[in-house]
């Protein structure tokens, strides 16, 4: 399978009048956006075997493991331990620890340097969403945060779990909610995904197995400012980021088995079903079309398309049901091989990449979009 590489600005063509409305006045701005990745770096050659190690019964027969290695799309991936250390985890709870205790440390590190980058400080941030469906605690990670980043004593704080890789896009339409309300206002979305320390040792089920060929590590910060405030001071003329047009929620009913945890004793048992394309395909693009047409837009008239990287064959009927030329999907194509899916970060990984990367003419139109657990999708319609 191709691998494409985002090399510069010719990815995509922009036409001279861009259709559709304006961004409204009460748009948010996305100021800045940082990703964080774990520095533990790996080829995926170099991780079939150790996940075999960790995942299959000794003497078991390889030969799917390493297929699905080899077809997930994956050349490279970030874990937040070292791959040996993975065998010492005895049960959820030395699991949950290590999630907090790298999640503060990356979580940090994303928040700060997208707060830096959009030109603030910690104490300009009002809200602070932080999503995670890879570890839970209570104080929240986000509380944790609070006293060492030097957010204010006031802030408004939202934990979110159980959106799962749809949280990036969903986390920023709540954002874009709240900023609405709050024009004057700066939200933060934070995602912190520790995928790797979910992975189910001695499980040698589909699910466990294409996890273990598919997902990596990391977290994002997105700072947002509403329309009453400017984009930050970092900020060089020409390059701000984009507007939040509108947003679109879609839950698909009696789907609830086909994503997600069975969690037990031994913690987060992933559910991946093989039926998750099919849904793409039969639902995903008619859902896509209608919320376009109600902004006066088509498919044609989006020039940067940002999808979350559920795996090859996601991607692959994404493209399929909605008709998309052949490039479209390079972003989400080149996060995936060269980090992996991590969950709710990846969204936003590719967002920053299409910023810094592609580099989208003033009045371009985007859209980004994700699919989680429910089974469902969201989408965010974006204005350059």
């Amino acid at each position: 399978m191709r691998v494409p590489v985002i090399t510069g600005t010719d990815a995509f063509s922009v036409p001279s009048a861009p259709r559709g409305p304006a961004a409204p006045e009460t748009a948010t701005t996305v100021a800045a956006v940082r990703t964080a990745l774990p520095p533990h770096r790996y080829t995926q050659d170099d991780l079939t075997e150790p996940i075999g190690d960790l995942c299959l019964p000794p003497g078991a027969d390889r030969a799917v493991l390493r297929r699905l290695h080899a077809s997930a799309g994956v050349r490279t991936r970030h874990l937040t331990l070292p791959i040996e250390q993975y065998a010492e985890l005895g049960d959820f709870g030395q699991c949950n620890d290590a999630w907090m205790a790298a999640g503060l440390e990356l979580g940090e590190e994303a928040l700060t340097g997208a707060l830096k980058e959009a030109g603030l400080e910690p104490a300009d941030v009002d809200l602070l969403v932080c999503a995670s469906i890879t570890g839970i605690g209570a104080p929240s990670l986000d509380a944790r945060l609070a006293g060492r980043v030097g957010l204010r004593p006031d802030i408004k704080r939202l934990p979110v779990f159980g959106l799962g890789c749809v949280a990036g896009a969903a986390g920023l339409s709540r954002v874009h909610d709240y900023l609405r309300g709050h024009p004057h206002d700066t939200a933060v979305l934070l995602t912190v995904e520790l995928c790797s320390l979910t992975l189910q040792q001695r499980d040698d089920s589909p699910a466990n197995l294409v996890a273990g060929a598919l997902f990596g590590d990391g977290a994002a910060a997105l700072v947002a400012r509403g329309s009453s405030c400017g984009t930050g001071a970092a900020i060089a003329p020409g390059r701000a980021g984009p507007s939040v047009v509108a947003t679109r929620s879609r839950l698909y009913p009696d789907t609830e088995q086909l994503l997600g945890w069975d969690i037990g004793a031994s913690g987060f048992r992933v559910v991946i079903d093989a039926g998750v394309p099919g849904i793409v395909r039969d639902h995903f693009g008619r859902h896509l079309r209608a919320f376009l047409a109600e902004h006066g837009l088509t498919i044609d008239d989006i020039e940067t398309w940002m999808c979350h990287p559920g795996g090859p064959k996601v991607l692959s009927a994404v493209t399929d049901t909605l008709g998309l030329p052949d490039g479209a999907l390079d972003s989400a194509w080149h996060s995936l091989a060269t980090v992996g899916n991590m969950s709710s970060v990846s969204v936003l990984h590719i967002l920053q990449n299409t910023w810094q990367s592609l580099r989208p003419e003033p009045g371009a139109w985007g859209l980004l979009m994700a699919m989680g657990p429910g089974f469902c999708s969201e989408l965010v319609l974006l204005r350059w």
